[in-house]
């Protein structure tokens, strides 16, 4: 199957509508996951070109996730971009060492998070 969408792994169900929508806007097919757990579920069925990722969840935390996919040889190539609201420096230097390629602040900006996502996964021209 497709490898062509962007996994979006917030426990907010808000979060996850509105990054949705924002990125399904610019022509980007998404899928939503609100653990941990699910998204790795997902990760499992159908490989994302970027992935989203939250971090405060409950049982498997995002910086836990970010830790797996890294170790993982099938899935440590995939972008990961952290949007949260725990964003002290110290946090933000600990993820993008573990392997993050970007990290944004909640509330997030809107242009700037779709923009960084375009340069991560340019938009594949549509037919439509």
């Amino acid at each position: 199957m497709k490898e062509d969408y962007i996994l979006i792994i917030d426990d907010s169900e808000t979060n996850n509508i509105l990054l949705e929508a924002l990125l399904e806007d610019v022509g980007y097919d998404t899928k939503t996951a609100l653990s941990a757990s699910d998204g790795w579920m997902l990760i499992h069925q159908h490989k994302p070109q970027l992935i989203l990722l939250d971090l405060l969840m409950p049982k498997i935390s995002g910086f836990q996730m970010l830790d797996r996919l890294k170790a993982s040889e099938k899935f440590a190539d995939i972008p990961v971009v952290i949007v949260s609201a725990l964003n002290e420096p110290d946090t933000i230097d600990t993820l993008m060492k573990a392997g993050a390629d970007d990290f944004f602040s909640k509330p997030i900006n809107i242009k700037t998070i779709v923009s960084r996502v375009q340069e991560l996964v340019p938009p594949k021209a549509t037919s439509n």
